[in-house]
């Protein structure tokens, strides 16, 4: 017959346990830098999109300032690595994405695959857009001298531009200006980074 004490101390060695369990649930778990910036990596990796510090802290359930700090050690790291990749600031998140220098050569094998790239009349329609945002469709005729419908809804379907209310002049047409989409497409922080008119036609041409 067992004692009372021993099932008293089961009891507790149970208690403990599922207080551990708990904790590693709730993301209370003690991870070391290491651990920390190697788990960041995989979720950007993983993320369709730009990942903010903010969302991998809140999957964590870990201070923002500790993201941060293991994302930008990160990203040093990839810096000093010297590799093919390297960790971006793009759209408000972070992304892995392919070196400058590396551009031609991921172009080639890019331009080698089956794709369905923009028209000239799209690219075109985009570049007014990206470049005189917030712009109505009777200026974007004005600047190109065609008509542009077609190539609005495309740059619409593709979520590369959104509306942006109406203009308050006669008939109150609708604005236009370039999506967080955009910034994911071309790979740009915000639009600071937009490349001169000369070189967009170059970015834009591996477009999807």
């Amino acid at each position: 017959m067992s004692k009372p004490a021993k099932a008293h101390d089961l009891a507790e060695d149970v208690e403990a346990v599922s207080e551990i369990d708990d904790a590693e649930i709730e993301g209370t778990r003690e991870i070391s830098d290491a651990e920390l910036k190697a788990i960041a990596e995989a979720l950007i990796f993983v993320a369709d999109e730009p990942l903010s510090t903010k969302t991998i802290a809140d999957v964590l359930k870990i201070e923002l300032d500790a993201i941060e700090k293991a994302v930008g050690e990160l990203a040093a790291e990839c810096d000093a690595r010297n590799g093919g990749l390297q960790l971006r600031e793009i759209a408000g998140g972070w992304q892995i994405a392919t070196r400058p220098e590396h551009h031609e050569q991921v172009r080639a094998y890019l331009k080698s695959k089956p794709s369905a790239k923009l028209s000239l009349a799209s690219l075109e329609t985009l570049a007014v857009i990206a470049y005189k945002q917030p712009v109505t469709v009777p200026e974007i005729l004005e600047i190109r001298g065609v008509q542009s419908p077609s190539s609005i809804k495309t740059l619409l379907d593709k979520r590369l531009i959104i509306a942006r209310g109406r203009k308050e002049t006669v008939g109150r047409p609708m604005m236009y200006g370039t999506s967080k989409e955009f910034l994911i497409q071309f790979g740009l922080k915000d639009l600071s980074e937009l490349p001169s008119i000369e070189d967009f036609q170059d970015l834009a041409g591996g477009e999807q």
